[in-house]
């Protein structure tokens, strides 16, 4: 009788928390057999020490760990900051979370990115890109991590500057050098030799700004830096392609020229060139 009482004092929330151990109490009073539960109750809450991976469900698997050497220490570790009632969970080289800090039985957990490729400028590495994260509309959420100087690993800030893109701030000392972030001293010799080419051939104008960024490009993609683009071909029938699409491609097939020129210079391959005008056809 007693049980009975001290449970009905209780209220409505803590009544549903402990009912299974009122629910043993009473048999126990009544000489009953009392079974020990080992995992509590959680029906109707949020247990913010349930295991979030459990929850979620990620599209696809984290890239390669790939960049400067020293970074990759951070594998397999986890930086977490507390801002706005929302938890984030950075993994470097895996993934980043957000989990809401509430005790509503629908709070938010979900993922804001996988970690896919660097984003590259000036022969710098100057961000992680953590792609393919949860669906957000008609769109997958995707975060950009910038790496700044600091004493010690921290997640510093947390922001969404576009709908469902995020922008994350992780401060480490590993950056702190001045040349820690520079992407050349990373790649084997080969790939240095490659990329020597391509400034030569831009030095000598054989090639467009734009044809050295595609050389530079396929080096990136090659070491794993970068995520291989997916060409897809037109769909318009060519007779229907404006005049600025023409002038496009005749510009790209020019450059294209030019570097199979540069090519067949360095296997010492003479080009003969073509001295008079071109003969007109009947």
């Amino acid at each position: 009788m007693a049980v009975d009482v001290v449970c009905g004092l209780l209220g409505p929330r803590v009544r549903g928390l402990i009912l299974t151990t009122c629910f043993f109490a009473v048999l126990s009073a009544s000489g009953g057999k009392m079974k020990i539960v080992e995992e509590p109750n959680t029906y109707g809450i949020n247990n913010p020490f349930l295991a979030q991976a459990v929850r979620l469900q990620p599209r696809v698997q984290p890239a390669p760990i790939s960049g400067p050497p020293h970074l990759h220490r951070l594998a397999g570790k986890c930086f977490s900051l507390i801002e706005s009632s929302y938890k984030y969970e950075f993994c470097p080289f895996h993934n980043i979370t957000q989990h809401e800090q509430t005790f509503r039985w629908n709070a938010y957990s979900g993922i804001l990115g996988i970690w896919q490729e660097w984003e590259i400028e000036n022969n710098t590495f100057v961000g992680m890109w953590m792609k393919e994260g949860d669906s957000c509309g008609n769109k997958n959420r995707q975060t950009k991590v910038l790496l700044t100087c600091g004493a010690a690993h921290r997640l510093a800030t947390v922001s969404e500057p576009n709908t469902c893109i995020y922008s994350l701030s992780f401060e480490t000392p590993l950056v702190c050098h001045p040349h820690a972030l520079l992407v050349y001293p990373t790649l084997e010799e080969k790939l240095q030799r490659q990329w020597d080419k391509a400034e030569q051939l831009l030095y000598d104008e054989l090639i467009t700004h734009q044809g050295y960024r595609k050389l530079l490009r396929s080096i990136f993609e090659e070491v794993g830096y970068l995520v291989a683009e997916r060409e897809t071909l037109s769909s318009q029938p060519p007779a229907q392609q404006p005049l600025a699409s023409c002038s496009e491609e005749r510009r790209k097939l020019a450059a294209e020229v030019q570097e199979l020129r540069a090519l067949l210079n360095q296997h010492n391959i003479t080009v003969r060139e073509q001295s008079g005008p071109a003969a007109s056809e009947p």
